[in-house]
């Protein structure tokens, strides 16, 4: 039995009906909630004598150092069989690591730590640690983003993970660990035998100097399926640093998030070998690179090769245009394996757009979630979008967001939609600026058609 609510303020009254509930759900989610130290006494109450918790979650409420030891003392008890735990954004400072540390070592069961968004700093992040290499800790997942870490955390940090075998997974993200602090962490998961399976460094300070070294993590870590770099200046030269890892036999990654990370199209060159051998790699993110037309074109000549079977690419904002569309049309036509394109933010125009419409329109497609925001459609597009709807029995979500659409044309798309014969469940119109009528004829569309969920 699970409770969960998110984004309710709750009463007195309804605190009241909900405590019987903390005493005995397996899962518990009380996330921004509003919920003060106040509420923690009554939270830790229930929780003790709660036998069958395996997950709190309490994120996005002021509980503050006060509040969460005490809420931390409600799972002080032999029968607490908790597993994971979030207090992401509980406002936890450093001075509240110390219990939390001491907690830690009284919880053998718990797998899974989420503390991002609080600001733990260099010193409450020592005392984790503290906790952490205690062997009755047996944690296999943190997440540390935006807890205001340094270099100087990144050497208790290795110290957990050669310490700990189980570990899996790593978010540091958003910390300003920079390069030096990157270089100690990657030592310490050379030193690990940990099966490390996913490692979230995104906007970390990291740049191509530590590229060597990551490459090095890829290619050792048999186990890595997830590694997020995105908003780090790897820059080309980073990317041809970390593809040898990318393409060594034991990598088995199945996500590289590398948006906004100064790569262009050269660097397009080194991914597309990886792409071409890499059957594993399923999610590619290269939103915010300077690829421009050129770039989409190398990506688009590997996406028609039998080596790659990428399943979701992101792009938005590459600087492309109409003059890629082409290449892309053909990849919608021909290739068996791409789910998703977010393509969202490129100036493609109604030009371009018709173009993929092409693609999307022919019966071997099989696109099911399109992202076109932001990309200069206008009405004129809307015919051939229509058209494709009823012809293309793959796509289940379309994105026409922040476009110069009007009630002309998105009357077009209703009129597709509502047939029996488009498959369609998901269209979002965000930023979209339509009459009155055409509101309630957007309301009556979704009676008529309950599969069908239209997001404005």
């Amino acid at each position: 039995m699970s409770l969960d609510i998110q984004c309710e303020q709750l009463s007195d009254a309804r605190w009241a009906e909900l405590l019987p509930l903390l005493q005995q759900c397996q899962v518990v989610r009380l996330d921004d909630c509003g919920l003060t130290e106040a509420r923690c006494s009554d939270i830790s109450s229930a929780l003790r004598v709660n036998p069958a918790l395996t997950e709190l979650s309490l994120r996005g409420n002021e509980l503050g150092d006060a509040g969460v030891h005490c809420v931390l003392q409600g799972l002080q008890n032999p029968s607490c069989k908790i597993q994971k735990l979030s207090l992401q954004n509980c406002c936890l400072t450093g001075a509240g690591c110390g219990v939390l540390s001491s907690t830690l070592r009284s919880l053998p069961t718990l797998q899974e730590l989420h503390l991002s968004d609080n600001l733990l700093g260099d010193a409450g992040l020592q005392l984790l640690c503290e906790g952490l290499l205690d062997p009755q800790c047996r944690l296999e997942k943190l997440q540390l983003e935006y807890c205001n870490l340094s270099a100087a955390s990144c050497e208790p940090l290795a110290s957990v993970l050669r310490a700990k075998p189980d570990f899996k997974e790593l978010t540091v993200s958003n910390n300003d660990i920079n390069e030096a602090g990157v270089r100690v962490l990657c030592q310490g998961l050379k030193d690990s035998p940990c099966q490390l399976e996913a490692l979230k460094l995104e906007s970390c300070g990291i740049t191509s100097d530590n590229c060597r070294d990551l490459c090095s993590i890829v290619a050792s870590k048999a186990s890595l399926r997830e590694l997020a770099l995105g908003s780090n200046k790897l820059g080309d030269v980073g990317l041809a640093e970390l593809c040898p890892g990318l393409l060594h036999p034991s990598s088995s990654l199945r996500t590289l998030w590398i948006w906004e990370c100064g790569i262009t199209a050269k660097g397009c060159g080194d991914l597309c070998r990886v792409l071409r051998t890499k059957e594993s790699l399923k999610e590619l993110s290269l939103a915010g690179n300077e690829l421009g037309d050129e770039g989409a074109r190398l990506l688009c000549e590997t996406l028609l090769e039998p080596g790659c079977q990428l399943e979701s690419l992101w792009v938005k904002s590459c600087s492309f245009t109409a003059a890629c569309c082409s290449h892309f049309s053909s990849v919608l036509t021909q290739n068996k394996f791409l789910l998703e394109l977010q393509i969202s933010n490129n100036r493609l125009g109604d030009a371009g757009v018709q173009e993929l419409c092409q693609g999307l329109g022919q019966p071997g497609s099989v696109l099911r979630v399109l992202w076109l925001g932001d990309c200069d459609v206008s009405d004129r597009s809307c015919s051939s979008l229509a058209a494709t709807l009823l012809a293309n029995h793959s796509l289940r979500e379309l994105d026409l967001s922040n476009n110069c659409l009007g009630d002309a044309g998105v009357l077009q798309l209703v009129e597709s939609v509502r047939q029996p014969g488009c498959l369609l469940e998901q269209l979002v119109l965000y930023d979209i600026y339509w009459s009155e009528a055409m509101e309630d004829r957007l309301q009556a569309l979704e009676e008529e058609k309950p599969s069908l969920r239209v997001i404005s």
